[in-house]
Parts: C-alpha cells; structure tokens; sequence
C-alpha cells in the first residue's frame, strides 16, 4: 500500500516527534507538543487511515490514546513520548 500524502505528513510528523523526544529525553519519557493541525494529522494516520504498522516508524512499538483522547501517547524501546496539542 503507498501512503496518501495525509498519511505521508503524519508519518513525517512521527519521524521528527521521535527526533524531538531523545533529545528531551527524562528517565524514559519526553513530552512533545505538536500545533493542533499537526497533532489530528498524526492521530488520523494512527487511529483512523489504518496506516500499516509497517509505513510507521520502525521504533514505535505501540501507540494509544491518553488523557482523555487529548494525548497521544508513543511507546519505544525504553522511551514513552507524550504528544499533545500546543
């Protein structure tokens, strides 16, 4: 399957969140904010585009809904990233 040019932009988005986080990196978790557009551009490709697992970052190992649907919350090996909305 190619990704559509949303799902693309969402998949960019996960490259650089990933990026951002090991650099702000505290005892296995980093908090990341995204604009707005961003971050639904980022959920849509998780959690409503069934993007395969396999298009996504090779480093994410899981991917869930937080805080009352207002975080997007990354698992990796040995890192938990928060994304929220600025």
């Amino acid at each position: 399957m190619d990704p559509n040019l949303h799902q693309k932009q969402g998949i960019n988005h996960l490259n650089r969140v990933l990026a951002y986080a090991a650099m702000v990196e505290e005892d296995g978790a980093a908090q990341v904010h995204l604009t707005r557009e961003d971050w639904h551009v980022v959920a849509d490709t998780l959690f409503t585009m069934q993007t395969p697992k396999e298009l996504l970052p090779g480093a994410i190992k899981g991917y869930e809904l937080a805080n009352d649907n207002r975080t997007i919350r990354l698992t990796t090996d040995g890192l938990v990233v928060d994304v929220e909305q600025m």
